[in-house]
């Protein structure tokens, strides 16, 4: 057998070794997403992910005692790597914990999460995170926008919501940013958002017995707000976006 054949065959076969440890691979992580969405149905934690059920979320995080802060993370990492909604637990953090310690709880599972959901799109599913985003537009947009401008096109999408949150955070394991600049632009330009609806749902604790907390609390949340609306407006503006 001639030396080009050989490497002929060598390639064909590592080629069919690499797609079957990615279906083994995408097998797993299947195996595991329908697992943890039988857990969390299975203990009810789904039935609390939703604008009607924010008091029962409340109350249930209320009742951990100690250890809710850590159990109210886990929630905000499982919600955000497994697509589920984001924004009731986020009020929920400022209705339980209080503005600062909800928006450093908040900070801290949204990043971890956001980093997760990354790893899996670039390590762990890739093929299966790029038959999600197959002729996704806003997918596409991410992508030039990261080839042209870099990390500066992560700020854009962090504080703009037209990008769905979730969606991003696998968008971007697909792209060449590096996972550290991810990180640490993500944590950065999310803080705004977070310190605005946590103080928004602060906000419910001030309104009890203190009508000055509650007006204090929403005028913070409404200065992040326009804060979030100004600063893409201005960054398209100075890099041309």
């Amino acid at each position: 057998m001639s030396i080009k054949k050989e490497v002929i065959l060598n390639k064909d076969n590592s080629n069919v070794s690499a797609k079957k440890k990615n279906k083994t691979k995408m097998l797993v992580i299947i195996g595991v997403l329908a697992a943890a969405i039988i857990a969390l149905r299975y203990f009810g934690v789904t039935d609390y992910l939703s604008m009607e059920n924010i008091n029962k979320l409340n109350q249930w995080i209320k009742g951990l005692g100690i250890i809710g802060p850590i159990v109210y993370i886990a929630i905000f990492i499982i919600s955000t790597v497994f697509f589920l909604p984001g924004l009731p637990i986020t009020l929920v953090g400022g209705f339980v914990f209080g503005p600062i310690f909800g928006t450093i709880y908040v900070s801290i599972g949204s990043t971890i999460g956001a980093s997760l959901a990354f790893l899996v799109a670039r390590y762990a599913a890739r093929s299966m995170v790029e038959e999600w985003v197959a002729g996704n537009p806003q997918f596409k947009k991410i992508d030039e926008g990261v080839e042209k401008h870099g990390w500066r096109m992560l700020m854009i999408t962090r504080l703009v919501p037209i990008f769905p949150f979730n969606l991003q955070n696998y968008a971007y394991g697909l792209t060449k940013i590096k996972f550290g600049t991810y990180v640490l632009v993500s944590w950065l330009c999310m803080l705004p958002g977070t310190v605005a609806y946590v103080f928004a749902g602060g906000s419910i604790i001030g309104g009890q017995g203190d009508l000055k907390k509650t007006f204090v609390y929403l005028g913070i949340a409404a200065i992040f707000f326009v804060i979030m609306s100004l600063i893409p407006g201005w960054i398209k503006k100075r890099h041309d976006i």
